[in-house]
Parts: C-alpha cells; sequence; structure tokens
C-alpha cells in the first residue's frame, strides 16, 4: 500500500471505541454475490437462538433478491449457512472507516478527511454452507473448473505462422555470424610465432597448451608442430602436461631464471 499523500492532521472519532462488532468470513460465492447487489435490497437475514445452558446458534440465510442475481450457466448457492462463533480474547482488533469529502463541496470553510473506530472486534464468525445437495454439486462444479488445464493440445488442419518452427535460433545466427567475421586462425611464420614463444618463456617457465595458443593465436596444431621442435613436454608432476623450453634454447642464466610457477591466460573469451 503506497503512502497517503501529505495533509494536515486529523483526528480520530473514538465515540464508539466501546462497541463490540463482529468479524464475518464469508465464502467467495456470498461475497460475490453481495458486491452485485445494489445498496437498497436486503441480502440476507441473521437468526440467533439462544437456547438455555447451550451456546447459541447463528445462521444466515440468503434474502431471494439476492438468489436472483445469477448471470447465465452459473450454478445456484445454498440458500442457508450457520455461522460458526469464536470469541476474541487475547487480541486488540477494531474496525476503522474513512470518510473523504467530496471534491464538489461549495462550503466555505472545505471539509477534511476523517476517520472513525466503529468498534472493537468482539467476537469472529465462520460462515458455512450445510452439506445439501446444492452445495455438493456447487463444490463438484469447483472441483471440476479447478482439473481443467490450463494449456490444452490443439490439432491444427492448416499452417498456422504464429507455431511455425524458425530453422535457426537468433542467438545461433549471432554467433555464426561472429565467427565467420572473425575467420578461421591463420598460421603465421614460424619466426614470428618462435619470437612470441621465446618473449614468452621468458616471463614463465612453464605454459599450458591453451594459454599458449591464447598468447600467439595460431592453430593448435600448428603450435604443437612448432613446441616439439624446441619444447619439453612434462609428463610427470608437479609440472604434468605442461610446456618448457629445451636446455638448449634456455638464453638466460641461473640468477635471470624465471618463476618456475606456470601462468594462467584469461580464456574467457576464447572460443
Amino acid at each position: 500500500m503506497s503512502a497517503p499523500p501529505p495533509h494536515t492532521d486529523r483526528e480520530l472519532d473514538l465515540s464508539n471505541a466501546g462497541r463490540g462488532v463482529w468479524l464475518v468470513k464469508v465464502p467467495k460465492y456470498i461475497a460475490n454475490k453481495w458486491e452485485k447487489a445494489s445498496g437498497d435490497i436486503e441480502v440476507g437475514k441473521l437468526k440467533i437462538t439462544k437456547n438455555p445452558g447451550a451456546k447459541a446458534e447463528v445462521s444466515l440465510r440468503l434474502s431471494e433478491a439476492v438468489l436472483a442475481l445469477k448471470e447465465r450457466e452459473e450454478e445456484e448457492i445454498p440458500k442457508a449457512h450457520r455461522l460458526d462463533v469464536t470469541t476474541v480474547t487475547r487480541q486488540m482488533l477494531g474496525v476503522f472507516s474513512h470518510v473523504t469529502p467530496a471534491s464538489t463541496s461549495d462550503a466555505i470553510v472545505p471539509e477534511t478527511e476523517k476517520l472513525y473506530m466503529e468498534g472493537r472486534i468482539v467476537q469472529k464468525l465462520e460462515c458455512r454452507p450445510y452439506a445439501d445437495n446444492c452445495y455438493m454439486k456447487l463444490k463438484l462444479e469447483s472441483i471440476k473448473r479447478a482439473s481443467v488445464p490450463q494449456r490444452q493440445v490443439q490439432q491444427l488442419d492448416r499452417v498456422v505462422q504464429n507455431f511455425k518452427p524458425v530453422s535457426d535460433h537468433k542467438h545461433n545466427i549471432e554467433y555464426a555470424e561472429k565467427k565467420k567475421a572473425e575467420g578461421k586462425k591463420m598460421r603465421d611464420d614460424k619466426d614470428a610465432v618462435l619470437e612470441m614463444l621465446f618473449a614468452a618463456f621468458e616471463k614463465h617457465q612453464y605454459y599450458n597448451i591453451r594459454d599458449l595458443a591464447k598468447i600467439t593465436r595460431q592453430p593448435i596444431v600448428y603450435l604443437k608442430e612448432i613446441l616439439n621442435e624446441v619444447c619439453n613436454y612434462n609428463l610427470k608432476n608437479p609440472h604434468r602436461n605442461m610446456w618448457e623450453l629445451k636446455p638448449e634454447y634456455r638464453h638466460y642464466k641461473d640468477d635471470q631464471k624465471p618463476a618456475a610457477t606456470a601462468t594462467k591466460v584469461d580464456d574467457s573469451d576464447d572460443d
């Protein structure tokens, strides 16, 4: 609920604060009938039967005017209902009303909004129908409507454009166009690839094949051919599956030896 617009202070009328009121819960089909009813017709009668030494019995009987408010193919609803009464003892519940003055008022002093406390809830009543044939039929129709699936299979006797499958999806088409625009990786001159490899191994001693392919941007098959000439492939831990320059291609001294840890190149953009 959104906050009310700013306005002047309003006082709460507590003249009816001591009045006891009932909080009544009715079935949805009764609430729908009462919403359709105009304000000048009787919607029902409440009957309270008090028996000595027993709890009072409360019943509700809908009026014929309300029962007549039925649309086409709408099921009949039960006319008689009982109300289960519960006394409110551990809660403080109240009923309030909000009166907004009409905007067309011609009064010299404009009326302000008014708040009233209509009473304190002393009893809760649950309106329940009697299990007669009318209610059982109403309940059966309600279960049937709830069991009808929201989506159903329909057999088409002609081609409908809305249901026609697409040959390819948009994201697949965009990906194919991107790959086509980038083209295949072209083989660079062997000397140029060796220069990139030697520059990389000056920074780190060990690399895996994916990192080297990312650095040189060469096809892996072609890159392996060059690596087999100038590098050794480690098969044992701690640098298993890593490439290292052969001793004859290492042009650094012991004190200039690069870090033995392998590098990891970000391949998040790698296809």
